[in-house]
């Protein structure tokens, strides 16, 4: 054998390894990575995304996202005033009820009066600051029907067994209402500025968009992460429920920016009902909460197929270990099956 072409004790059959690389691969980084291969990388990054895209609308095929979100905002249409009763009361407790009412006057002034949101802001911050510890907690039984809504609307999309599925999604989005306060206070204390902006007109409104949507985007992903990790019934991990809740949570933030557009509009709400604006409005409000719950289920299942890349949007499903103890429903996103429906 030629000393020349093999070291001793080396393996003829294996090549030589190349310093700080493997054969024919160049180095990455800036300064070894040519402009080609960043190019193939990132159009790599952008097909795998597509690809859990395309996962997701294959997802929707068989299920009626629609009868769904229409069962969800039933649920919330219960649980939406008690539960902003709730966080206002207790946003009261941790600053004080003559700050809410300050801060409730500033989302007055933010608000567009054409529809009468300004008055209906008010009244709910007063309602919840007048609140007695007996009225807590005869108001906090139906805010807690919103997590029985988006567990049965979860269970219902997927495999995964449940049993007591209303009582676990009540006492799932318990949590939530502790963090009620702060998340409220988040777009409240916001709305001073956002007031002064509006007044000053021009790019400043603009701008002002611009900061109620990030505001909004930051507390609704929260609490989407919230939701997909614990009221969910699949045991979704937390970085993939990160993900579903911030991309979900954008969505969602945009069409609360539309809905307050829309009530900037001067609508003759009740012409559809007899002239009855009352009904008029609380049609309009349910449609647009109906809207919102179609983005939120088909947010439930974009999160699914992210938590089986392990958490990351850009990895292949098989790139992901399986481990024996896999839920049903990961196991069938990773094999690229659609979990059959089924109401329970």
């Amino acid at each position: 054998m030629n000393r020349a072409t093999t070291r001793r004790g080396a393996d003829p059959l294996v090549a030589p390894r190349r310093s700080g690389t493997a054969a024919g691969v160049p180095p990455t980084g800036s300064a070894g990575e040519t402009a080609g291969a960043r190019v193939a990388r990132g159009m790599g990054f952008l097909r795998r995304i597509g690809e859990l895209l395309g996962e997701t609308v294959r997802a929707l095929r068989g299920r009626d996202i629609a009868l769904h979100a229409a069962a969800v905002t039933f649920y919330a249409g219960i649980a939406l005033v008690p539960s902003v009763l709730v966080a206002v009361w207790l946003a009261g407790q941790l600053v004080g009820d003559a700050r809410i009412r300050e801060l409730g006057r500033s989302l007055a002034e933010a608000l567009p009066g054409e529809l009468g949101a300004p008055h209906i802001a008010e009244a709910t911050i007063a309602a919840g600051l007048q609140l007695s510890w007996a009225s807590l907690i005869v108001v906090l039984l139906p805010a807690t029907f919103y997590g029985e809504g988006l567990r049965r609307a979860f269970v219902s999309l997927t495999t995964t067994p449940d049993r007591l599925i209303g009582w676990r999604g009540r006492i799932a989005v318990l949590p939530l209402f502790v963090s009620a306060p702060v998340l409220l206070l988040a777009v409240l204390l916001v709305t001073p500025t956002l007031a002064r902006l509006f007044a000053t007109g021009g790019l400043s409104v603009l701008l002002a968009i611009v900061l109620a949507f990030l505001t909004d985007w930051i507390v609704l992903s929260l609490t989407l992460t919230w939701v997909y990790r614990v009221v969910s019934p699949t045991g979704t991990g937390w970085l993939a429920s990160l993900w579903g809740g911030a991309v979900t949570g954008s969505f969602v933030a945009g069409f609360v920016q539309g809905f307050v557009l829309f009530l900037s509009l001067p609508l003759r709400l009740g012409v559809p009902f007899g002239g009855f604006t009352e009904i008029g409005g609380v049609v309009a409000v349910g449609l647009w909460l109906y809207l919102l719950h179609v983005l939120v289920l088909v947010g439930f299942l974009l999160t699914l197929r992210i938590d089986a890349r392990g958490g990351v949007p850009w990895r292949r499903p098989n790139d992901v270990p399986r481990s024996p103890a896999t839920p049903p429903d990961r196991a069938a996103v990773n094999a690229g099956d659609s979990p059959a429906t089924g109401d329970r």
